[in-house]
């Protein structure tokens, strides 16, 4: 599932690829993603043009001329495709190649705009959503209205978190990958992030000190900004529309290493993983504690 970086990266290459393009007409090849898509509402936006595009925390939020706004969610395997006058296509995501053969039979909306130009929402698994709401409406939905504060702003801090996990007792893995605590980490970074920050997973946050909860707090912000530097992860290569891999991958320290040597040229240990909140934890034993 794609995670703050990935879908920040999303947005900005669709920034240089839409904005202000009118749409002309709106294909719905099958709209049964996660919400089936409101063929009535999705009308509404012939004509409009995108103004802006904006990230909250794994969601990416479309603003239209006439107070519209369109909210995505990529889930699983969604993403974007960008088609030029030429008919030539573009990846504008991060963990998939393009393929002639198989894309087409998952394109399930095709943005169709005045210039002959396409955007093209593709999802394999279709987990990904799609929904139109007024733009005064936007922050009282229930997808963006309980978020926790984005980790690049100064509201993520050491004194929020302390004040957050004040008489809790669930372990720092576990409070982490909450979206109501912190917005937009998933299980990727808040492993690379305990890892770099020295914590186990499965610890409480009841037995954090002050200097490992400022160490994940900026861990966090440091390895995220990494990441969005080098395009992303995924498995899969990735090259945004300037020809950017998704390389962030290739710098894990522990996640996906289950019985590889610890990267701290100091330790001789090997990574383990075990499950925790029903997700894939990887760790040291030696360097965390």
């Amino acid at each position: 599932m794609p995670e703050l970086p990935e879908v920040e990266v999303v947005k900005r290459t669709l920034e240089k690829k839409i904005l202000n393009l009118i749409i002309e007409k709106v294909n719905i090849n099958d709209g049964n993603l996660r919400y089936k898509v409101n063929k009535e509402e999705i009308s509404k936006l012939k004509g409009k043009r995108f103004k802006k595009i904006k990230r909250r925390s794994k969601f990416l939020i479309f603003e239209f001329n006439k107070n519209f706004v369109m909210l995505v969610h990529l889930g699983m395997t969604g993403k974007f495709f960008f088609v030029d006058k030429k008919e030539k296509k573009f990846k504008t995501s991060f963990y998939y190649n393009l393929n002639k053969l198989t894309d087409q039979k998952h394109n399930r909306v095709v943005f169709c705009f005045k210039n002959k130009e396409k955007l093209i929402y593709n999802d394999v698994r279709k987990f990904g959503f799609i929904k139109l709401y007024d733009s005064d409406k936007l922050k009282k939905i229930s997808h963006l209205k309980y978020l926790g504060p984005e980790p690049l702003e100064e509201k993520w801090n050491s004194k929020y978190f302390k004040k957050y996990i004040l008489n809790r007792k669930r372990s720092v893995k576990n409070i982490l990958m909450d979206q109501k605590f912190i917005s937009g980490l998933g299980n990727i970074y808040v492993n690379e992030i305990l890892f770099q920050s020295k914590v186990r997973p499965e610890r409480k946050v009841s037995k954090l000190n002050d200097d490992e909860i400022n160490k994940i707090v900026n861990y966090s912000k440091k390895i995220l900004r990494r990441s969005i530097k080098l395009g992303g992860s995924t498995i899969k290569d990735f090259s945004s529309d300037n020809g950017k891999k998704g390389i962030f991958q290739q710098h894990f320290k522990v996640y996906g290493r289950k019985g590889e040597k610890c990267s701290n040229t100091d330790c001789n240990n090997s990574i383990i993983r075990t499950v925790i909140s029903n997700r894939a934890s990887f760790f040291c034993k030696s360097c965390q504690k």
